[in-house]
């Protein structure tokens, strides 16, 4: 009868100890979906604006390329062709 009990003592032992591991998991999965949607937010920041300070670029080296010159506008910036 005492073997029966310490069997199911280190059964409960084993089922705390792996409840316990299954907690910790699953924090350091949230953590680092977390940590992943943050790096695809900033990722996603950076990209529009490369493309964005790309086509300003463009339309930079474009209005030149026509003989034109850029002027500041209010919020703008406008191609004047001479």
């Amino acid at each position: 009868m005492s073997d029966q009990n310490k069997l199911a003592k280190n059964i409960t032992s084993d089922n705390e100890s792996n409840i316990s591991e299954q907690t910790i998991h699953a924090q350091q999965v949230s953590i680092k979906s977390w940590t992943q949607k943050i790096l695809v937010v900033l990722l996603c920041m950076a990209s529009f604006y490369g493309g964005w300070k790309s086509y300003e670029s463009n339309m930079v080296n474009e209005c030149t390329a026509n003989g034109g010159q850029m002027v500041d506008g209010q919020k703008t910036m406008m191609c004047q062709l001479s």
